[in-house]
């Protein structure tokens, strides 16, 4: 019998993780933006929790298989050296935006496809297009422009990548193994600390059950790529979960399936709108949806848009950066995080103020 091609098993294996993020996505509400909405309108930090928990889970998972040498965490394009502080700020307070107005995040968007939102099919074609485009394509000049204006190289003053372990290590003189385990502690430990500490989140188990189960699905997308994807000859592109660039890879590869080649993060597309199809089925909470009005399908389209360029920008999505990039302990994964939480804010306010000058205000008001 013919051994199966090593970006089959990849492919395979990501599909299959995939379809669980996306039935526990569903069924859970798992949600970034919904996060920052309860929190910004609600005061209801629970889902906040969960995502703060998924990250504590994956970087100990993740860190913890670096540390046995069963993964090269070094290889995660999130550590490289050349570091993209400006992209990391523009694209991410452009993605937390776009992301309100879009109704969701790249994952969300996947997750309300397989629930039979048919606004999310649009969201869906027009990031995966502009995801593309500033990936490959027209926006992709402007991209390079930014890149090559205000990146930073590390190298040259010192540091092998953007690692925090690894700076504080350089910076203190302190044993890098025994920095890494000691930023993990302070990070991971904190965001236990601050997740656990709320009553109300402790006796949320759907919340608890949606953090651990997605920051697990984020460690096993390591091992696929890292471990189960290895070959001495033809390695795998060490990754886990992100969703806007692989979403305008999904199209290409759609529209050039002859000659394409599937692989991790095209696979986890399909995986998770397959994993929430089945988790509504199941529920019975499957439902078509379509826009409301003119005004809402153009508002969704233009967060699509932001979304698209601004993942690419910033080098990952709110999973992509936000669970993924942060369980690498990159500084550029910290930036992007906080601003795409910082770019959120900001669209909540203005879809409630109906103006960007009214929000500006409405954030840094003290009411």
């Amino acid at each position: 019998m013919e051994e199966m091609p090593i970006t089959t098993v990849v492919a395979t294996a990501g599909f299959i993780a995939g379809i669980v993020f996306g039935a526990t996505a569903n069924r859970t509400n798992f949600c970034t933006m919904g996060a920052v909405s309860d929190m910004v309108f609600l005061g209801d930090l629970r889902r906040l929790r969960a995502w703060f928990l998924a990250i504590a889970v994956a970087i100990i998972g993740t860190q913890s298989m670096a540390a046995a040498g069963m993964i090269d965490i070094t290889k995660a394009f999130y550590l490289t050296p050349n570091f993209g502080w400006l992209g990391g700020i523009v694209g991410g307070l452009m993605f937390g935006f776009g992301m309100t107005l879009g109704g969701g995040c790249g994952n969300k968007t996947l997750v309300r496809i397989g629930g039979g939102n048919l606004k999310s099919v649009i969201v869906f074609l027009v990031m995966g297009v502009f995801a593309y485009m500033t990936m490959r394509g027209l926006i992709a000049v402007a991209r390079v422009e930014i890149e090559g204006m205000a990146n930073i190289d590390l190298a040259q003053r010192g540091f092998g990548s953007q690692g925090i372990a690894e700076m504080l290590s350089v910076l203190t003189g302190i044993a890098s193994d025994s920095m890494q385990w000691i930023t993990v502690a302070i990070v991971a430990g904190g965001l236990l600390v601050f997740c656990f500490k709320n009553g109300d989140f402790r006796s949320s188990s759907i919340n608890i059950a949606a953090g651990l189960i997605i920051g697990s699905v984020i460690v096993a997308g390591w091992w696929i790529t890292g471990v189960l994807g290895y070959d001495e000859f033809d390695p795998t592109q060490l990754a886990s979960f992100t969703f806007v660039g692989p979403t305008g890879e999904s199209l290409l590869y759609l529209m050039t399936f002859t000659g394409a080649t599937i692989d991790f993060g095209i696979a986890a597309v399909g995986g998770v709108i397959l994993g929430s199809f089945l988790m509504a089925k199941a529920t019975k909470s499957f439902a078509f949806e379509g826009f409301n009005d003119l005004s809402d399908m153009m508002r969704n389209m233009v967060g699509a848009a932001l979304m698209g360029v601004g993942a690419v920008l910033s080098m990952g999505c709110t999973i992509g950066q936000g669970l993924t990039g942060m369980s690498t302990l990159a500084v550029g994964s910290v930036i992007a995080l906080v601003s795409i939480i910082m770019g959120a804010v900001y669209g909540l306010k203005y879809l409630e103020e109906g103006s960007l000058i009214d929000a500006l205000k409405a954030v840094f008001s003290r009411d």
